[in-house]
C-alpha cells in the first residue's frame, strides 16, 4: 500500500498527544542527568576520562540498537505492548546503574538502560506517524524537538540540583523513579495506534526487507544521514561540554548545569520555530538554515580549540551547535517518515539509529586529548557538520522537499514527486 492509497490517519485521544512527548524524554533524562555529576564519577570509579566517557557511549549505542529492535517489532505486534516492556526494562537497568561496583559494570549497565530507554523514543515517533501526516504531522515533529529540549533542560538543572544531597548513584535512582511515573501513565492512558489489520507480517525476513527498502529510498537515506551526522556534533557537544566548562574554565556543577540549560532552552526554543517554519515557509529551507548554524558554533568551538577563548565564546558557539540541530529535527523527521506510512517503526527506528549510532561515535573522540583540551570538540563537531551538508546536496532533492512542505493537511507524499 503506497502513501496515496492509505487510508487517512486516525483522530488522536486528546491525551495521546501529550503522553508521546512524555515518551521523548528517555533519551534525553537518561543522558543529561548524570553529567554534572560526570567528573565526580570518574573520580570515585578510579577511571580516567576516555574511560568515563564510555558510560555516554554505551547509552548511545543503547539507544541506536533499542531502537532499531523496537521499531520493527513494534510494526509487526504494535506499538502498546513493546512500549510496556521497553519503560519496565529501563526501570529495572536505571537500578542497575546505581548499584554498578566499577566503571566497567556501569558501562555495560548504560548500554542496557539505553536499549530499553530507546523503546520510549520510536515508539513515540512512530505513533505520530500513525495518526498525523502533513501539516499535523510537522507540528507534531516540532513538539517533539521542544521537548527533547526541555528534558535537556531539566536534567542537567536538576542533576546539578540534586548533586548537592546526593552522589551519581542516587541520580541514576532517580532516573529509576521517572521510569515507574512513566509507566503507571502509559498503561492508564496509552492506547494502541497501530490496529492489527495494518500489521506487518513475516518474521526477522520480513524485517530486513523493511529497512532495505527504506535505505534505497534516496530522499529517507539523505535525511537520516544528515541527522546521523548532525546528531554526532550534538552528543559530541554533549560527552565534552561537561569537561570543558568544568575542568577548562573552573565552573562548578552547578554552573555547568546553569550554562547547559541555556543551550537546552535555545534547542527547546529553535526546534519549535523550526517546525513552524518548515509547515508554513520551506522544508528545504529551513533544513539548510540549521545546517548553517550548527556550522557556525563548529567553527566556534574549533576557534577556541586552536587559541584561547574568553568563557561567552565557548558558550554561544555550543548555543549555535545545539540551536542548530533543533532547527533540523521536525523537516528531516517529516521527510524520512512521511513517505512510509506502513513501516513507520521501522523508519523511525533507522532514524533513531543513525542518530545516536553516529553520536555513540563521536562522543568518545573529545576525549581523546584529556579532559583540558577543546581541539577535538572543536574537530569533531565541524567534521560532522560538513558530513551533514554533504548529505543534504548529495541525497535530498529540493524537488521532493518543495512537496512535501506545500502538501498541507494531505498526507504527504515525498515519493509522488519523483
Amino acid at each position: 500500500m503506497t502513501a496515496e492509497t492509505a487510508p487517512p490517519p486516525r483522530r488522536p485521544s486528546r491525551l495521546l498527544p501529550s503522553l508521546l512527548l512524555l515518551l521523548t524524554v528517555f533519551g534525553p533524562v537518561s543522558m543529561d542527568l548524570y553529567l554534572p555529576a560526570l567528573p565526580a564519577l570518574t573520580a570515585e570509579l578510579g577511571a580516567v576520562t576516555s574511560v568515563a566517557q564510555l558510560t555516554v557511549t554505551a547509552c548511545l549505542i543503547g539507544l541506536a540498537s533499542g531502537q532499531l529492535i523496537a521499531g520493527a517489532l513494534s510494526d509487526r505486534f504494535g506499538r502498546r505492548g513493546i512500549l510496556l516492556i521497553g519503560i519496565a526494562a529501563y526501570v529495572v537497568t536505571s537500578v542497575l546503574c546505581a548499584i554498578s561496583p566499577s566503571v566497567e559494570v556501569l558501562i555495560l549497565a548504560r548500554l542496557m538502560q539505553g536499549i530499553a530507554g530507546g523503546v520510549g523514543i520510536v515508539i513515540a515517533t512512530a505513533a505520530g506517524r500513525d495518526v498525523y501526516s502533513g501539516a499535523p504531522l510537522i507540528r507534531f515533529y516540532g513538539r517533539l524537538t521542544v521537548v527533547g529540549g526541555f528534558a535537556a533542560v531539566v536534567g542537567p538543572l536538576l542533576g546539578g540540583a540534586l548533586t548537592a544531597v546526593t552522589d551519581w548513584r542516587g541520580l541514576f535512582l532517580f532516573l529509576a523513579v521517572i521510569g515507574v511515573a512513566i509507566l503507571v501513565i502509559t498503561v492508564l492512558l496509552f492506547d494502541e495506534t497501530l490496529p492489527a489489520a495494518e500489521r506487518r507480517g513475516g518474521g526477522f525476513g520480513e524485517a530486513l526487507q523493511s529497512y532495505r527498502t527504506l535505505l534505497r529510498d534516496r530522499s529517507f537515506l539523505g535525511a537520516v544521514l544528515n541527522q546521523g551526522f548532525l546528531y554526532a556534533a550534538l552528543f559530541a557537544y554533549l560527552a565534552g561540554s561537561t569537561f570543558v566548562l568544568q575542568d577548562v574554565y573552573g565552573l562548578t556543577p552547578l554552573g555547568y548545569a546553569a550554562a547547559f540549560g541555556l543551550n537546552s532552552a535555545g534547542h527547546m526554543v529553535f526546534g519549535y520555530l523550526a517546525g513552524r517554519a518548515a509547515e508554513r515557509w520551506s522544508i528545504a529551507g529551513t533544513l539548510a538554515v540549521g545546517v548553517a548554524v550548527t556550522a557556525v558554533g563548529a567553527a566556534g568551538l574549533l576557534l577556541a580549540g586552536l587559541a584561547p577563548m574568553p568563557l561567552w565564546v565557548v558558550i554561544v558557539a555550543l548555543f549555535a551547535v545545539s540551536s542548530g540541530v533543533a532547527v533540523t529535527a521536525p523537516p528531516a523527521t517529516t521527510v524520512a517518515l512521511s513517505d512510509h506510512p506502513q513501516t513507520a517503526g521501522a523508519a523511525s527506528a533507522l532514524l533513531g539509529m543513525m542518530r545516536f549510532g553516529f553520536g555513540a561515535v563521536a562522543a568518545p573522540l573529545v576525549g581523546v586529548a584529556g579532559a583540558l583540551s577543546i581541539l577535538p570538540l572543536g574537530l569533531t563537531t565541524l567534521g560532522a557538520v560538513l558530513l551533514a551538508a554533504a548529505s543534504c546536496l548529495l541525497f535530498v532533492r529540493r524537488r521532493n522537499l518543495a512537496t512535501s512542505s506545500t502538501a498541507g493537511d494531505r498526507p504527504t507524499s515525498v515519493a509522488s514527486a519523483r
